[in-house]
């Protein structure tokens, strides 16, 4: 029994393996694309989007294992009652009950993981992520720019090119900056072959001291522009939004426990719903998972996915309940995993128990 199960599992776990790899290539490829949006608009350092995707990516694990399981199981075990290994196997003596339990079993590993991430891993990982905003946040301008690129700073105010840039972001080559003047009147351009930033100890403020360029100032389709040459000129540099963002997904389990506010109490109640929908899928996706060899390898994948959605559905919609008061605590998403562990037990035990009945009323029939 024991090489039977290991091969269950087996097959199991290389095809979630493969679900999962490819639904973490979708979803972390989205989130990247966004960050890198942010990047080329001057939001965000270049350097810091790949910190922020391995930060968060066990976010992502966490959601996508439960649905890579439960995907796993109705690839494997369909392909299995396709090529009759499932005749051979409950031939041999392995009943529904022990094929149930063995890839209830082979969950446990996954619900742990799940679990592993959504109390402790996750919370750790957003909280790296809400220290790099707000470090990206404060930072200066300057320390913004990607070379080569025309970006747009200081609240849409300012347009700044280099050409080079300095590994420590201090020097710059080739400055082109145009800047609207008060109330959008007029545009100042500033052009310089380099510069550097110098930091005033005193003060703690920062200037862009901009060396032998000129400065052009009037109104676009005026002919009267000041035009100004200089060996070096000084240019104060606005540091960003010094104020810190709190990410609530970044707060730790503990402090959500210790809290009384809905929001963090639905958030809680969250955390630990996700590693209870592994075993609920489990039983879903075994009783899913037969399929009729004249239906096709797919043809179950429909059904069970509407399921799977109805779930995730529910339990979200049961989220936001909590937040709004609307439910009672102790209840919290615990009705909807009720919900669909009734459906689940209906979907293995049910068949059999009306089939036991309908014995019983034949046989009494006949007496």
């Amino acid at each position: 029994m024991s090489i039977v199960f290991r091969y269950l599992a087996r097959q199991v776990i290389i095809s979630m393996l493969a679900v999962s790899g490819i639904l973490l290539l979708v979803f972390m490829s989205g989130r990247f694309i966004k960050y890198l949006a942010e990047a080329a608009a001057g939001e965000l350092a270049g350097d810091v989007l790949f910190q922020i995707m391995a930060y968060r990516f066990p976010g992502f694990l966490e959601l996508i294992l439960p649905l890579g399981f439960f995907i796993g199981i109705l690839l494997a075990y369909g392909r299995m009652y396709l090529e009759s290994e499932m005749t051979v196997l409950f031939a041999c003596g392995v009943s529904e009950k022990q094929l149930l339990g063995k890839t209830l079993l082979a969950s446990l590993p996954v619900m742990l993981a799940v679990g592993g991430m959504s109390l402790y891993v996750s919370p750790w990982g957003m909280k790296q992520v809400e220290q790099i905003f707000n470090e990206q946040r404060q930072a200066t301008e300057f320390e913004m720019l990607a070379p080569g690129r025309f970006q747009s700073l200081s609240s849409g105010g300012r347009v700044t090119y280099t050409e080079a840039l300095s590994d420590d972001k201090r020097r710059l080559e080739g400055v082109f900056i145009a800047e609207y003047g008060n109330e959008g009147e007029g545009v100042s351009i500033i052009t310089a072959r380099e510069g550097s930033q110098l930091i005033d100890e005193e003060t703690g403020s920062r200037f862009l001291v901009l060396e032998d360029g000129a400065r052009f100032e009037g109104s676009p389709g005026d002919l009267n522009y000041d035009v100004i040459g200089f060996e070096a000129y000084g240019l104060k540099i606005r540091s960003g939004d010094a104020g810190s963002k709190e990410l609530e997904e970044g707060l730790s389990t503990r402090a959500l426990m210790a809290s009384d506010d809905p929001e963090h109490r639905a958030m809680l109640h969250w955390r630990f719903t996700l590693p209870l929908i592994v075993p609920i899928v489990t039983l879903l996706a075994v009783r899913l998972s037969r399929v009729n060899p004249r239906q096709g390898r797919f043809f179950h994948l429909l059904p069970a996915m509407l399921v799977y959605i109805t779930y995730l559905g529910l339990l979200i919609v049961a989220r936001d309940a909590l937040e709004d008061g609307k439910v009672p605590e102790w209840i919290g998403l615990l009705w909807v995993h009720a919900l669909f562990l009734a459906l689940g037990a209906w979907l293995q035990f049910g068949p059999a128990w009306l089939y036991r009945r309908r014995l019983i009323r034949e046989g009494s029939g006949h007496a």
